[in-house]
């Protein structure tokens, strides 16, 4: 029987009662990302035959109505990055561009506006993984088997050497024009120089804490960022020197790290364990690990809330919402809304010491029991309460964006592009424009 917690039909504190399914992909939809204004980008695995090619798309449409402006052909196997870049033209105007990379080798520079193709490039010795834009600098970076910085031409500034057969998986901007590169169980740390006689990049640090592979990093504020490993690691870093601050850790043999400090196991078991996701503010850490969820306050430097089987299989996405919420989804084809609340504790209740005994993990030694009755007053202790559960995709949901007043976008590999929105918000908009169409036939003015 599955332990996840589970909600009525009555969800009066889930306002997303209308949904507006988007169609248009004929495969797995696996990203989404913001355009301008309230425009969507989802990018698919979709094959569709074009003078005998085989081509992957991704489709542009506007959030409110779910209307497709654009279906953009171009590359030849699956796409595996994608990132706005909003530059400007020569004109002054902003120039709206999208970069996709391609298992096919190539990047491919697109106008927005009007859905064109303007450059591809195809000069890459591996797949590119992964697209980050320094926007402030005016150039963007590739990451596969080395990392590229390029103009908005797509002029190839520099170059690393050879780094890895595995390649980049995931790149972070960090102040003092540096970015972090998750190579494997690494994170190196590479700086850019702009001289008068050209670009440069060269590597600064090498960061190995890891004990597995980096799967997720996140940038917090100019001063910290934290990464996330396949064995449920989890490292706070100094974003101007590198140092590690912090850590939660889940090894899968504690015993193999004895002089290691004292473990937060985020996940029960190795298949459990892996930090898919990674969302923060300025105050905490979102973490999708495994099947749970887990929220890690940056000042005290501990998790302060854990709902280990948030879903039935893995979080693939999480985010914060305003009013203390957060959203996640899974593997199982869920998307949960789940509300950070203070725990009441009587004052006879004994306090939990540490994560391990909040939880019913491990146990907890004499002098941390004495601690916790020190600080007993000033803990105070949250959990994640389900508020909402939306239903409508039949297969895993890859990730899903936030569109404040709109509502949410999911996406699936069910193909489906789901738009979920606020019932109440909707209904009063519906309401506004038919008094206008009936003030405008009657020729009447009516106030409201």
């Amino acid at each position: 029987k599955s332990s996840v917690q589970t909600i009525g039909e009555e969800q009066i504190q889930n306002p997303y009662t209308e949904l507006l399914v988007l169609k248009g992909h004929q495969d797995i939809v696996r990203f989404l990302i913001f355009l301008f204004e309230s425009n969507l980008v989802s990018m698919s695995n979709d094959v569709v035959g074009i003078f005998e090619m085989l081509t992957f798309i991704f489709l542009v449409f506007i959030f409110q109505t779910g209307e497709k402006l654009f279906e953009l052909h171009g590359h030849t196997h699956k796409i595996t990055a994608i990132a706005p870049f909003f530059s400007s033209g020569a004109s002054g105007e902003n120039d709206q561009l999208i970069l996709t990379a391609s298992a096919d080798r190539t990047v491919i520079i697109w106008d927005c506006s009007s859905g064109k193709q303007i450059q591809k490039v195809s000069c890459f010795h591996s797949t590119v993984k992964c697209l980050t834009v320094l926007q402030r600098l005016d150039v963007w970076l590739s990451g596969g088997s080395d990392l590229c910085v390029w103009n908005r031409k797509l002029d190839l500034l520099c170059k690393t050497s050879h780094l890895t057969d595995a390649g980049i998986s995931a790149l972070l901007e960090l102040p003092k024009n540096c970015v972090a590169a998750a190579v494997g169980k690494e994170l190196i740390i590479f700086r850019l120089i702009d001289r008068p006689e050209g670009w440069n990049v060269v590597e600064v640090k090498r960061l190995d804490d890891h004990q597995d592979n980096i799967l997720s990093l996140v940038s917090v504020n100019d001063l910290t960022f934290v990464t996330g490993s396949h064995v449920g690691e989890l490292i706070v870093w100094d974003a101007l020197d590198w140092t590690k601050q912090a850590s939660e850790c889940n090894f899968w043999d504690s015993s193999l790290h004895n002089d290691a400090q004292p473990e937060i196991k985020l996940s029960q078991s190795p298949n459990e364990t892996s930090v898919q996701h990674l969302t923060s503010d300025e105050e905490c850490v979102f973490a999708a690990v495994g099947k749970g969820n887990n929220v890690y306050n940056l000042q005290m430097k501990r998790v302060i809330a854990c709902q280990k089987t948030a879903h039935d299989s893995s979080v693939l996405h999480i985010a914060k919402l305003p009013n203390r919420q957060l959203t996640s989804c899974s593997e199982d084809g869920s998307v949960r809304i789940w509300e950070l609340r203070e725990k009441q504790q009587l004052p006879a209740e004994p306090v939990p010491t540490g994560f391990f005994s909040m939880w019913g993990f491990g146990r907890a030694n004499k002098q941390a029991n004495q601690a916790a009755k020190k600080t007993q007053e000033n803990t105070t202790m949250y959990f994640l309460e389900l508020v909402g559960d939306l239903i409508g995709h039949s297969s895993a949901v890859q990730m899903f964006l936030y569109f404040g007043d709109l509502g949410l976008a999911t996406c699936s590999a069910d193909h489906l592009i789901i738009l979920w929105k606020d019932g109440e918000r909707e209904s009063r908009l519906r309401s506004v424009t038919l008094f206008q169409k009936l003030a405008q036939n009657g020729g009447s003015q009516i106030k409201f």
